[in-house]
């Protein structure tokens, strides 16, 4: 038993620096914090503020169904779309974030630019499309950005895989 203790000590190490795009999927994805919950409530943002009470809990899944309504009533509402896009992150669906993301970069007021770019790459990587990820990455990194660290951080891991 003592002779496999090295071999079980070096696979669990491998597995922490796995090229695997869903470990890195899971490594590099963390829901944007909460900077919603804290605003005051009113009758035209109930519905945002509900929505948020989940996703402040984690749980996505109810906050999904919540945010969804926010946005289908109100598709200019950017803020509960940037959170519905991490809800469904979180629960597993970058193809719906994607989509959501594809949104965003449309809407005139770019006051998410950096989050999209940013974003943009942990859905092609959750996706499992690397290579996509890692020329969004590569280009986040090389310019003044947000996310510049994040995103070198990711070229690198992308790079080694």
């Amino acid at each position: 038993m003592r002779v496999f203790a090295p071999l079980a000590f070096c696979l669990v190490a491998l597995s922490c620096t796995s090229s695997d795009p869903a470990v890195l999927c899971d490594r590099f994805f963390s829901p944007y914090p909460d900077l919603v919950s804290q605003r005051p409530r009113t009758a035209r943002n109930a519905a945002l503020m509900d929505a948020m009470a989940f996703y402040s809990a984690k749980d996505y899944t109810q906050a999904i169904s919540g945010l969804q309504q926010v946005v289908d009533r109100d598709s200019r509402d950017i803020t509960a779309r940037f959170y519905l896009i991490n809800a469904l992150l979180a629960e597993g669906d970058p193809y719906k974030a994607e989509m959501h993301l594809d949104f965003m970069e449309n809407d005139m007021s770019r006051s998410y630019s950096d989050q999209v770019e940013w974003y943009n790459a942990l859905c092609w990587l959750c996706e499992g499309n690397t290579e996509r990820a890692a020329k969004q990455a590569e280009w986040i990194a090389s310019r003044p950005h947000t996310y510049r660290k994040e995103a070198a951080d990711l070229a690198k891991a992308l790079k080694n895989s």
